[in-house]
């Protein structure tokens, strides 16, 4: 393995949305060989021009002889396309690459990509992120990683290039059961949040004061700080879009059901989302819940 800062570190990156874009550019600042594929060419075209690297046509091409392939798309479905069959990441990656999966998917396609990639003399680390567009941006996002420590310790210096706090978890699976265990927190935080301002409303006091004064105490929250005063303004373009989220709590509530824990509190915060999607919400980003109270009285 070359060391991470030279050139002759190859670093493919698949899928280039909102989060992999800024993520695989990180790469390419830090002075990697970066090959990126995109399932949009024209979007793999645009990232080459606001970066050092290489757009590839196919999937084949992007991974040839690289030592790290790095993928970031939508959902399980997603994942068994550009992994598996005859022109996927597994066939088509060399011997002795480490595959890393920033998808928020679930533990079961973790491990299964991990075996097969295994069965190849490949390693895997599901890597699943926290921090929404800006942390990918800034280079300051939550990696929680599962997979065998020595994948673990080659990939470490690659994802620290656009990493805040990075941990390995346990075995494959365990990044994206972490990953659920934050979703399933932040449900049941921004449902509290948007209760407390919409009865601040309701008893007409000065919101922003309630929340300058209360988020000095116990109530403080990260949603607090950051998504308060959006969610005052009713305004909700500021990160991650309901509609994922909704992917995200589905998979949370299948993996609850496996192991047999109780999730009530996050199953009804998925049914409001619904009721947020219905009301034209589905990109608004997940501090809408306050819109579904504000309709309702």
């Amino acid at each position: 393995m070359q060391e991470t800062n030279a050139m002759t570190t190859t670093v493919s990156f698949i899928g280039l949305g909102v989060m992999g874009y800024p993520m695989a550019g990180h790469l390419a600042k830090a002075g990697l060989n970066v090959r990126v594929w995109n399932r949009t060419p024209a979007k793999a075209q645009q990232w080459a021009q606001d970066y050092a690297g290489t757009p590839c046509q196919t999937i084949a091409e992007a991974v040839e002889d690289a030592d790290f392939v790095m993928t970031c798309v939508g959902a399980d479905k997603d994942l068994v396309e550009v992994f598996e069959g005859d022109n996927g990441i597994i066939a088509k990656a060399p011997k002795g690459a480490i595959l890393v999966d920033h998808t928020t998917a679930s533990a079961g396609i973790a491990e299964q990509l991990a075996a097969s990639a295994r069965q190849n003399g490949q390693g895997f680390i599901d890597a699943p992120v926290s921090g929404g567009q800006q942390g990918a941006e800034n280079g300051q996002l939550t990696i929680m990683c599962g997979g065998a420590d020595t994948d673990f310790s080659k990939a470490k210096p690659i994802l620290e290039l656009y990493a805040r706090a990075l941990n390995l978890m346990g075995p494959a699976g365990s990044g994206q059961k972490t990953k659920m265990v934050n979703q399933i927190a932040i449900a049941g935080l921004v449902q509290g949040l948007s209760e407390a301002l919409h009865f601040a409303e309701k008893a007409e006091l000065d919101v922003q004061k309630v929340v300058d004064v209360i988020s000095k105490g116990a109530a403080q929250s990260w949603q607090m700080e950051n998504r308060a005063g959006t969610m005052i303004a009713g305004e909700f373009d500021h990160g991650f879009a309901v509609d994922w989220m909704r992917k995200d709590l589905g998979i949370c509530l299948a993996e609850a059901n496996k192991v047999n824990a109780s999730l009530p509190v996050t199953a009804l915060v998925d049914q409001f989302y619904g009721d947020v999607q219905a009301m034209g919400g589905r990109r608004w980003d997940t501090s809408s819940l306050i819109q579904r109270l504000r309709k309702l009285r």
